[in-house]
Protein backbone atom coordinates (compact mmCIF):
# COMPACT_ATOMS: atom_id res chain seq x y z
CA UNK A 1 0.00 0.00 0.00
CA UNK A 2 1.08 3.43 -0.44
CA UNK A 3 2.44 5.76 1.77
CA UNK A 4 2.37 9.22 0.84
CA UNK A 5 2.24 10.07 4.23
CA UNK A 6 -0.16 13.12 4.74
CA UNK A 7 2.37 16.06 7.10
CA UNK A 8 0.37 17.14 9.65
CA UNK A 9 2.27 18.80 12.43
CA UNK A 10 2.70 16.12 14.71
CA UNK A 11 4.23 13.66 12.05
CA UNK A 12 6.73 16.12 11.12
CA UNK A 13 7.92 16.46 14.70
CA UNK A 14 8.63 12.28 14.95
CA UNK A 15 9.42 11.62 10.46
CA UNK A 16 12.77 11.28 10.98
CA UNK A 17 12.90 9.46 14.48
CA UNK A 18 10.25 7.14 12.99
CA UNK A 19 12.03 6.61 9.69
CA UNK A 20 15.15 6.08 11.24
CA UNK A 21 14.03 3.39 13.62
CA UNK A 22 12.00 1.29 11.04
CA UNK A 23 14.55 1.96 8.04
CA UNK A 24 12.68 0.93 4.31
CA UNK A 25 12.03 -2.50 4.87
CA UNK A 26 8.40 -1.67 6.17
CA UNK A 27 7.57 -0.14 2.89
CA UNK A 28 5.61 -1.71 0.54
CA UNK A 29 4.93 0.74 -1.80
CA UNK A 30 2.30 0.62 -4.56
CA UNK A 31 0.96 -3.21 -3.76
CA UNK A 32 -1.84 -3.04 -1.85
CA UNK A 33 -1.69 -6.89 -1.64
CA UNK A 34 1.68 -7.50 0.02
CA UNK A 35 0.14 -5.66 3.36
CA UNK A 36 -1.65 -7.50 5.34
CA UNK A 37 -1.16 -6.10 8.81
CA UNK A 38 -4.16 -3.95 9.27
CA UNK A 39 -2.74 -2.59 12.37
CA UNK A 40 0.33 -1.23 10.52
CA UNK A 41 -1.15 0.14 7.77
CA UNK A 42 -3.69 2.72 10.10
CA UNK A 43 -0.90 3.61 11.20
CA UNK A 44 0.74 4.67 8.55
CA UNK A 45 -1.87 5.49 6.66
CA UNK A 46 -3.72 9.01 6.85
CA UNK A 47 -7.69 8.92 6.44
CA UNK A 48 -7.30 11.16 3.74
CA UNK A 49 -4.97 8.97 1.74
CA UNK A 50 -7.21 5.40 3.30
CA UNK A 51 -9.92 7.10 0.71
CA UNK A 52 -7.60 8.25 -2.11
CA UNK A 53 -6.41 4.72 -1.82
CA UNK A 54 -9.90 3.12 -1.71
CA UNK A 55 -10.95 4.90 -5.07
CA UNK A 56 -7.65 4.92 -7.06
CA UNK A 57 -5.34 2.70 -8.86
CA UNK A 58 -1.31 2.83 -9.23
CA UNK A 59 -2.29 4.53 -13.05
CA UNK A 60 -5.02 7.15 -12.35
CA UNK A 61 -4.13 8.26 -8.58
CA UNK A 62 -6.63 10.87 -7.38
CA UNK A 63 -4.92 14.22 -7.55
CA UNK A 64 -5.21 16.34 -4.33
CA UNK A 65 -7.47 19.33 -5.30
CA UNK A 66 -5.63 22.54 -6.12
CA UNK A 67 -2.55 20.53 -6.20
CA UNK A 68 1.01 23.33 -7.65
CA UNK A 69 4.42 21.65 -7.62
CA UNK A 70 8.04 23.22 -7.31
CA UNK A 71 10.71 21.31 -9.33
CA UNK A 72 13.94 21.20 -8.57
CA UNK A 73 16.46 20.69 -12.28
CA UNK A 74 19.94 21.28 -13.24
CA UNK A 75 20.56 24.40 -15.19
CA UNK A 76 21.50 24.18 -19.28
CA UNK A 77 19.35 21.72 -20.71
CA UNK A 78 18.41 19.60 -18.58
CA UNK A 79 16.84 23.20 -17.29
CA UNK A 80 15.18 23.56 -20.98
CA UNK A 81 14.22 19.84 -20.92
CA UNK A 82 12.82 19.90 -17.15
CA UNK A 83 10.40 23.43 -18.19
CA UNK A 84 9.20 21.17 -21.52
CA UNK A 85 7.88 18.59 -19.19
CA UNK A 86 6.77 21.17 -16.92
CA UNK A 87 4.81 22.66 -20.04
CA UNK A 88 3.26 19.51 -20.93
CA UNK A 89 2.07 18.31 -17.49
CA UNK A 90 0.42 21.11 -17.00
CA UNK A 91 -1.88 20.72 -20.45
CA UNK A 92 -2.36 17.54 -19.89
CA UNK A 93 -3.24 17.64 -16.15
CA UNK A 94 -3.95 21.41 -15.39
CA UNK A 95 -1.57 21.24 -12.51
CA UNK A 96 0.89 24.35 -12.19
CA UNK A 97 4.49 23.54 -12.06
CA UNK A 98 7.45 26.42 -10.98
CA UNK A 99 11.00 24.81 -12.34
CA UNK A 100 14.01 26.11 -10.45
CA UNK A 101 17.87 25.90 -10.88
CA UNK A 102 19.08 23.61 -8.16
CA UNK A 103 21.65 21.48 -9.06
CA UNK A 104 21.68 18.05 -8.42
CA UNK A 105 24.87 18.27 -6.16
CA UNK A 106 23.20 20.67 -3.81
CA UNK A 107 19.62 19.75 -3.97
CA UNK A 108 19.89 16.74 -1.49
CA UNK A 109 22.10 19.23 1.01
CA UNK A 110 18.99 21.94 0.65
CA UNK A 111 16.37 19.46 1.09
CA UNK A 112 17.78 18.69 4.76
CA UNK A 113 16.88 21.96 5.84
CA UNK A 114 14.37 23.21 3.13
CA UNK A 115 12.20 19.74 3.28
CA UNK A 116 11.19 19.62 7.20
CA UNK A 117 11.13 23.78 7.04
CA UNK A 118 8.58 22.91 3.86
CA UNK A 119 10.30 25.30 1.36
CA UNK A 120 11.62 22.45 -0.25
CA UNK A 121 11.09 21.58 -3.66
CA UNK A 122 7.92 19.15 -4.51
CA UNK A 123 10.10 17.14 -6.53
CA UNK A 124 13.56 17.32 -6.79
CA UNK A 125 16.98 15.38 -9.07
CA UNK A 126 20.17 13.90 -7.45
CA UNK A 127 22.83 11.65 -7.98
CA UNK A 128 21.79 8.13 -6.52
CA UNK A 129 24.99 7.78 -4.49
CA UNK A 130 23.91 11.02 -2.62
CA UNK A 131 20.65 9.82 -1.97
CA UNK A 132 20.74 7.48 1.10
CA UNK A 133 20.90 9.93 3.88
CA UNK A 134 17.86 11.43 2.77
CA UNK A 135 16.45 8.06 2.91
CA UNK A 136 17.13 7.05 6.41
CA UNK A 137 16.12 10.29 7.65
CA UNK A 138 12.77 9.91 6.11
CA UNK A 139 12.59 12.88 3.40
CA UNK A 140 12.31 11.06 0.78
CA UNK A 141 8.97 9.27 -0.44
CA UNK A 142 8.91 5.30 -2.22
CA UNK A 143 8.77 5.18 -5.95
CA UNK A 144 4.42 5.11 -6.08
CA UNK A 145 4.92 2.71 -9.17
CA UNK A 146 7.84 0.14 -8.27
CA UNK A 147 6.53 -3.08 -9.90
CA UNK A 148 6.65 -0.66 -13.29
CA UNK A 149 9.43 0.93 -13.09
CA UNK A 150 11.35 -2.23 -12.10
CA UNK A 151 10.00 -4.47 -15.23
CA UNK A 152 10.96 -1.19 -17.67
CA UNK A 153 14.05 0.27 -16.61
CA UNK A 154 17.47 -0.88 -16.29
CA UNK A 155 18.47 -2.82 -13.44
CA UNK A 156 20.85 -0.91 -12.44
CA UNK A 157 19.28 2.25 -12.70
CA UNK A 158 16.47 0.43 -10.24
CA UNK A 159 19.43 -0.92 -7.87
CA UNK A 160 20.85 2.46 -7.92
CA UNK A 161 17.61 4.73 -6.69
CA UNK A 162 16.24 1.21 -4.17
CA UNK A 163 17.75 1.16 -0.16
CA UNK A 164 17.33 -1.97 1.26
CA UNK A 165 15.12 -2.97 -1.28
CA UNK A 166 12.90 -0.68 -1.62
CA UNK A 167 12.37 1.68 -4.81
CA UNK A 168 12.48 5.53 -4.31
CA UNK A 169 13.77 7.29 -7.47
CA UNK A 170 12.31 7.76 -10.97
CA UNK A 171 15.28 7.21 -13.29
CA UNK A 172 15.86 9.89 -15.30
CA UNK A 173 19.97 9.15 -17.41
CA UNK A 174 22.17 6.49 -16.47
CA UNK A 175 26.26 7.06 -17.32
CA UNK A 176 29.22 5.31 -17.80
CA UNK A 177 32.11 4.64 -18.93
CA UNK A 178 33.27 2.55 -21.41
CA UNK A 179 36.35 1.83 -24.70
CA UNK A 180 37.04 4.87 -26.73
CA UNK A 181 39.06 3.99 -29.70
CA UNK A 182 40.61 5.94 -32.78
CA UNK A 183 39.26 4.84 -35.75
CA UNK A 184 42.26 6.21 -37.83
CA UNK A 185 44.63 3.46 -36.13
CA UNK A 186 42.19 1.06 -34.96
CA UNK A 187 41.01 -1.56 -37.86
CA UNK A 188 39.12 -4.39 -35.72
CA UNK A 189 37.67 -3.63 -32.39
CA UNK A 190 39.11 -5.56 -29.73
CA UNK A 191 36.82 -8.16 -28.20
CA UNK A 192 38.82 -8.98 -25.41
CA UNK A 193 41.50 -7.54 -23.03
CA UNK A 194 44.07 -10.07 -24.78
CA UNK A 195 43.15 -8.68 -28.06
CA UNK A 196 43.83 -5.07 -27.04
CA UNK A 197 46.98 -5.92 -25.32
CA UNK A 198 48.39 -6.97 -28.43
CA UNK A 199 46.82 -4.38 -30.73
CA UNK A 200 48.19 -1.56 -28.01
CA UNK A 201 51.92 -3.43 -27.39
CA UNK A 202 52.30 -3.34 -31.61
CA UNK A 203 51.53 0.87 -31.17
CA UNK A 204 53.25 1.73 -27.79
CA UNK A 205 56.58 3.65 -28.39
CA UNK A 206 57.30 5.58 -25.09
CA UNK A 207 60.15 7.35 -26.82
CA UNK A 208 57.29 8.53 -29.54
CA UNK A 209 54.96 9.73 -26.57
CA UNK A 210 52.61 6.55 -28.32
CA UNK A 211 50.69 4.82 -26.15
CA UNK A 212 48.54 2.13 -27.28
CA UNK A 213 46.52 2.15 -24.08
CA UNK A 214 44.93 4.14 -20.92
CA UNK A 215 42.67 4.38 -18.33
CA UNK A 216 43.78 6.20 -14.93
CA UNK A 217 44.80 3.72 -12.65
CA UNK A 218 44.93 5.08 -9.27
CA UNK A 219 40.96 5.72 -9.45
CA UNK A 220 38.65 3.27 -8.41
CA UNK A 221 35.82 4.49 -10.32
CA UNK A 222 37.40 3.20 -13.16
CA UNK A 223 39.00 0.40 -11.83
CA UNK A 224 35.99 -1.65 -10.43
CA UNK A 225 35.30 -2.82 -13.98
CA UNK A 226 38.01 -5.17 -13.70
CA UNK A 227 37.97 -5.86 -10.12
CA UNK A 228 34.18 -6.72 -10.55
CA UNK A 229 34.99 -8.42 -13.92
CA UNK A 230 37.00 -10.87 -12.26
CA UNK A 231 34.59 -11.42 -9.58
CA UNK A 232 35.69 -8.85 -6.59
CA UNK A 233 32.83 -6.49 -5.30
CA UNK A 234 32.22 -3.61 -2.67
CA UNK A 235 30.14 -4.62 -0.11
CA UNK A 236 27.46 -8.14 -0.30
CA UNK A 237 23.86 -8.26 -1.09
CA UNK A 238 24.14 -5.65 -4.01
CA UNK A 239 26.19 -3.14 -2.04
CA UNK A 240 23.91 -2.69 0.91
CA UNK A 241 25.94 -4.72 3.27
CA UNK A 242 28.88 -3.09 4.66
CA UNK A 243 30.00 -6.09 6.84
CA UNK A 244 30.70 -7.95 4.00
CA UNK A 245 33.70 -6.52 2.24
CA UNK A 246 34.78 -8.26 -1.55
CA UNK A 247 37.67 -6.20 -1.74
CA UNK A 248 40.21 -8.12 -1.20
CA UNK A 249 38.89 -11.70 -2.45
CA UNK A 250 40.51 -14.41 -5.52
CA UNK A 251 38.54 -11.44 -7.64
CA UNK A 252 40.06 -8.37 -6.09
CA UNK A 253 43.81 -9.55 -6.31
CA UNK A 254 43.33 -10.95 -10.05
CA UNK A 255 42.39 -7.16 -10.72
CA UNK A 256 45.45 -6.32 -9.15
CA UNK A 257 47.49 -9.10 -11.11
CA UNK A 258 45.98 -7.78 -14.69
CA UNK A 259 46.99 -4.17 -13.48
CA UNK A 260 50.52 -4.89 -13.09
CA UNK A 261 50.31 -7.39 -16.62
CA UNK A 262 48.88 -3.55 -17.79
CA UNK A 263 51.75 -1.87 -16.69
CA UNK A 264 54.70 -4.03 -18.07
CA UNK A 265 53.24 -4.95 -20.96
CA UNK A 266 50.98 -1.60 -22.59
CA UNK A 267 51.33 1.13 -20.09
CA UNK A 268 55.02 1.98 -18.79
CA UNK A 269 54.11 4.83 -16.92
CA UNK A 270 53.74 5.87 -13.36
CA UNK A 271 50.59 6.39 -12.07
CA UNK A 272 51.00 10.46 -11.88
CA UNK A 273 51.71 10.68 -15.22
CA UNK A 274 48.41 9.46 -16.38
CA UNK A 275 45.79 11.78 -16.19
CA UNK A 276 42.69 13.27 -18.04
CA UNK A 277 44.36 15.84 -19.94
CA UNK A 278 47.38 13.95 -20.97
CA UNK A 279 45.10 11.13 -22.15
CA UNK A 280 43.07 13.39 -24.14
CA UNK A 281 45.89 15.50 -25.76
CA UNK A 282 47.43 11.80 -26.86
CA UNK A 283 44.22 11.13 -28.22
CA UNK A 284 43.46 14.00 -30.33
CA UNK A 285 47.03 13.69 -32.32
CA UNK A 286 46.44 10.43 -32.98
CA UNK A 287 49.02 9.30 -30.22
CA UNK A 288 46.67 6.74 -28.70
CA UNK A 289 44.55 4.22 -29.74
CA UNK A 290 42.27 2.96 -26.47
CA UNK A 291 41.10 4.77 -23.47
CA UNK A 292 38.80 4.32 -21.33
CA UNK A 293 36.47 6.65 -20.61
CA UNK A 294 33.21 8.15 -20.01
CA UNK A 295 30.66 10.41 -22.10
CA UNK A 296 31.94 13.59 -20.71
CA UNK A 297 34.88 13.19 -22.85
CA UNK A 298 32.63 13.08 -26.22
CA UNK A 299 32.18 16.86 -26.75
CA UNK A 300 36.25 17.71 -27.05
CA UNK A 301 37.08 14.66 -29.01
CA UNK A 302 33.76 15.95 -31.83
CA UNK A 303 34.84 19.12 -31.30
CA UNK A 304 38.54 18.38 -32.24
CA UNK A 305 37.02 16.09 -35.14
CA UNK A 306 38.84 12.96 -34.02
CA UNK A 307 37.25 9.99 -35.37
CA UNK A 308 36.33 7.73 -32.60
CA UNK A 309 33.99 5.14 -31.50
CA UNK A 310 32.79 3.87 -28.39
CA UNK A 311 32.49 0.09 -27.63
CA UNK A 312 31.67 -1.44 -24.13
CA UNK A 313 34.87 -2.87 -22.39
CA UNK A 314 36.34 -5.91 -23.61
CA UNK A 315 36.09 -9.43 -21.77
CA UNK A 316 38.36 -10.18 -19.79
CA UNK A 317 40.58 -13.55 -20.13
CA UNK A 318 38.26 -15.23 -17.58
CA UNK A 319 35.13 -13.99 -20.19
CA UNK A 320 33.26 -12.08 -18.21
CA UNK A 321 32.71 -8.19 -19.40
CA UNK A 322 34.31 -6.05 -17.12
CA UNK A 323 31.55 -4.53 -14.67
CA UNK A 324 32.16 -0.41 -15.09
CA UNK A 325 30.62 1.94 -12.10
CA UNK A 326 27.20 3.59 -13.62
CA UNK A 327 25.98 7.00 -11.82
CA UNK A 328 22.08 7.23 -11.79
CA UNK A 329 20.08 10.67 -12.16
CA UNK A 330 16.52 10.38 -10.62
CA UNK A 331 13.96 12.50 -9.50
CA UNK A 332 12.79 11.65 -5.83
CA UNK A 333 9.48 13.06 -4.09
CA UNK A 334 9.82 14.93 -0.87
CA UNK A 335 8.22 13.42 1.84
CA UNK A 336 6.56 16.89 2.98
CA UNK A 337 5.05 17.94 -0.47
CA UNK A 338 1.58 18.73 0.36
CA UNK A 339 0.86 17.02 -2.98
CA UNK A 340 2.21 13.68 -2.58
CA UNK A 341 -0.11 12.06 -5.54
CA UNK A 342 0.66 15.10 -8.23
CA UNK A 343 4.21 14.85 -6.80
CA UNK A 344 4.76 11.11 -7.88
CA UNK A 345 2.71 11.96 -10.72
CA UNK A 346 4.92 14.33 -12.36
CA UNK A 347 8.13 12.36 -11.64
CA UNK A 348 6.28 9.21 -13.81
CA UNK A 349 5.13 11.69 -16.15
CA UNK A 350 8.95 13.07 -16.46
CA UNK A 351 10.30 9.69 -16.95
CA UNK A 352 7.74 8.46 -19.85
CA UNK A 353 9.12 6.62 -22.65
CA UNK A 354 8.18 10.19 -24.59
CA UNK A 355 9.99 12.55 -22.32
CA UNK A 356 12.75 10.63 -21.90
CA UNK A 357 13.55 10.16 -25.51
CA UNK A 358 13.12 14.18 -25.51
CA UNK A 359 15.92 14.26 -22.98
CA UNK A 360 18.34 12.81 -24.68
CA UNK A 361 17.29 14.66 -27.70
CA UNK A 362 17.93 17.66 -25.99
CA UNK A 363 20.70 16.98 -23.81
CA UNK A 364 22.09 13.54 -25.38
CA UNK A 365 21.93 11.93 -21.80
CA UNK A 366 21.47 8.34 -21.95
CA UNK A 367 17.69 6.98 -21.22
CA UNK A 368 17.71 4.20 -18.63
CA UNK A 369 14.62 2.61 -20.00
CA UNK A 370 15.06 -0.62 -21.69
CA UNK A 371 12.70 -0.17 -24.40
CA UNK A 372 14.35 3.41 -25.83
CA UNK A 373 17.32 0.92 -26.06
CA UNK A 374 15.42 0.20 -29.86
CA UNK A 375 14.57 3.53 -30.68
CA UNK A 376 16.11 3.93 -34.10
CA UNK A 377 17.87 7.19 -33.05
CA UNK A 378 19.51 5.64 -29.83
CA UNK A 379 20.54 2.38 -32.32
CA UNK A 380 22.05 4.60 -35.13
CA UNK A 381 24.01 6.66 -32.67
CA UNK A 382 27.00 4.55 -32.27
CA UNK A 383 28.46 6.49 -29.78
CA UNK A 384 25.61 6.77 -27.24
CA UNK A 385 24.71 2.99 -27.84
CA UNK A 386 28.57 2.33 -27.40
CA UNK A 387 27.99 3.51 -23.77
CA UNK A 388 24.26 1.99 -23.30
CA UNK A 389 25.81 -1.41 -24.26
CA UNK A 390 28.07 -1.08 -21.69
CA UNK A 391 25.25 -0.28 -19.02
CA UNK A 392 23.48 -2.96 -19.44
CA UNK A 393 26.47 -4.58 -17.56
CA UNK A 394 27.67 -1.94 -14.87
CA UNK A 395 26.94 -1.82 -11.29
CA UNK A 396 25.60 1.50 -10.00
CA UNK A 397 27.99 3.10 -7.10
CA UNK A 398 26.85 2.00 -3.76
CA UNK A 399 24.82 4.19 -2.21
CA UNK A 400 24.88 3.82 1.44
CA UNK A 401 27.69 5.56 3.94
CA UNK A 402 30.00 3.47 4.39
CA UNK A 403 31.10 4.02 0.45
CA UNK A 404 32.75 7.23 1.70
CA UNK A 405 36.17 5.41 2.90
CA UNK A 406 36.28 3.09 0.06
CA UNK A 407 37.37 5.52 -2.40
CA UNK A 408 40.89 6.77 -0.55
CA UNK A 409 41.79 3.33 0.43
CA UNK A 410 41.46 1.88 -2.47
CA UNK A 411 42.87 4.34 -5.10
CA UNK A 412 46.01 4.17 -2.59
CA UNK A 413 46.06 0.35 -2.75
CA UNK A 414 45.95 0.16 -6.91
CA UNK A 415 48.80 3.53 -7.07
CA UNK A 416 51.07 1.34 -4.98
CA UNK A 417 50.29 -1.80 -6.60
CA UNK A 418 50.89 -0.15 -10.07
CA UNK A 419 53.61 1.93 -9.28
CA UNK A 420 55.51 -0.44 -6.92
CA UNK A 421 54.34 -3.79 -7.90
CA UNK A 422 53.49 -4.54 -4.64
CA UNK A 423 51.72 -8.01 -3.79
CA UNK A 424 47.99 -7.36 -4.14
CA UNK A 425 46.99 -9.36 -1.53
CA UNK A 426 48.92 -8.15 0.96
CA UNK A 427 47.99 -4.36 -0.28
CA UNK A 428 44.50 -5.16 -0.43
CA UNK A 429 44.31 -6.88 2.99
CA UNK A 430 45.95 -3.28 4.04
CA UNK A 431 42.94 -1.39 2.20
CA UNK A 432 40.12 -3.50 3.82
CA UNK A 433 41.42 -2.90 7.45
CA UNK A 434 41.75 0.83 6.56
CA UNK A 435 37.97 0.95 5.20
CA UNK A 436 36.95 -1.06 8.29
CA UNK A 437 38.25 1.47 10.50
CA UNK A 438 36.48 4.08 8.58
CA UNK A 439 33.01 2.40 8.81
CA UNK A 440 33.11 2.21 12.44
CA UNK A 441 34.06 5.87 12.53
CA UNK A 442 31.31 6.33 10.98
CA UNK A 443 29.17 4.37 12.79
CA UNK A 444 30.01 5.85 16.46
Amino acid sequence: MRKSRNLTLIFALVITVVLAGCGGNNNQVGNASKTTDTTQTEQTTSPEQSVNNATTTPTEPEIEKDAKLLVWDNGGSDEDWAKMVAEEFTKKYNIPVEVQVVSQGDAPTKLQTDGPALLGADVFLAPHDKIGGLISAGLVLENFYPDEYKSEFMEAAITGTSIDGVLYGYPTAIDTYALFYNKDLVKTVPATMDELIEQSKAFTDKSKEKYGFMMLVNDFYFLHAILGGYGGYVFGDKNTNSSDIGLNNEGAVQAGQFMQRLHKEVLPLSSADINAAVKETLFINNNLLFDINGPWAVAALQEAKVNFGVAPLPKLDNGKSPTSFSGIRAYYVNSYTKYPEAASLYAKFATSEEMLMKKFEISGQMPPRTRLLENEKIKDNEIIKGFLDQATVSVPMPNIPEMAPVWGAMGNAFTVIWDDNADPKETLDKAVTQINEGITLLNQ
